[in-house]
């Protein structure tokens, strides 16, 4: 999942310590809009991204509304897959650097399916880990905002330290807390920059999403 600003930094880390051959990337798009399930990215960005980072893309195309049991189905599915074909590990990146919930469902989801959980990042501080990843050259657009948390004016911002010396003290550096998400389109975990500009922003459900278009 390299659409958040940590999960593609957790891939990065991942290829340089070389414990893993990590083959692809997974990630839920919902079929109503053609767009990353709770990020709004385009699909045809998302699949351009992973083209750059060098991975095959494992989509999973999920209704709107999508109830709990059709979501897990679908994982299911696409797990007994993954280790059909040998996938032994899956790294795991979805709010889950402190998250102890968040964790034990993702390790539930795959008890007994053959495949072992992996959490690179786990207990991370994550202000040292926003600025590792800025330091690095990691170029970041917010996409969406939880509007309960931030206003909708930091969809479509940079994700840089002027971003984070804006962001109310409460609010987690990363997003871990679910305030933001995140598109990278650049960086040493990218093999060529995935140009974008941003586009419209439209509020939806709670959130701000902002539309990121290919440059």
């Amino acid at each position: 999942m390299v659409e958040r600003q940590d999960s593609a930094w957790e891939l990065h880390e991942a290829r340089l310590a070389g414990d893993f051959k990590i083959v692809g990337a997974l990630t839920t798009v919902t079929d109503a809009f053609q767009r990353v399930s709770m990020h709004g990215v385009r699909e045809e960005l998302l699949r351009a991204q992973f083209d750059t980072a060098g991975l095959c893309s494992v989509i999973i195309h999920i209704p709107h509304p999508c109830p709990n049991d059709i979501y897990e189905r679908k994982m299911a599915e696409t797990i007994a897959a993954a280790r059909a074909s040998g996938v032994t590990h899956m790294i795991f990146i979805f709010g889950d650097l402190f998250l102890e919930d968040v964790r034990a469902y993702r390790e539930r989801q795959l008890s007994g399916t053959g495949i072992v959980p992996v959490f690179p990042l786990w207990g991370r501080p994550t202000r040292a880990l926003a600025d590792a990843m800025i330091d690095a050259g990691t170029e970041t657009h917010i996409c969406t905002v939880d509007l309960k948390k931030l206003p909708a004016s930091f969809a479509g911002r940079r994700f840089d330290r002027v971003l984070l010396e804006a962001l109310p003290e409460d609010i987690d550096p990363c997003g871990e807390n679910g305030e933001f998400h995140s598109f990278v389109s650049g960086g040493p975990m990218l093999s060529r920059k995935a140009a974008v500009k941003t586009g419209e922003t439209v509020e939806r459900d709670g959130f701000a999403y902002t539309d990121l278009l290919p440059a």
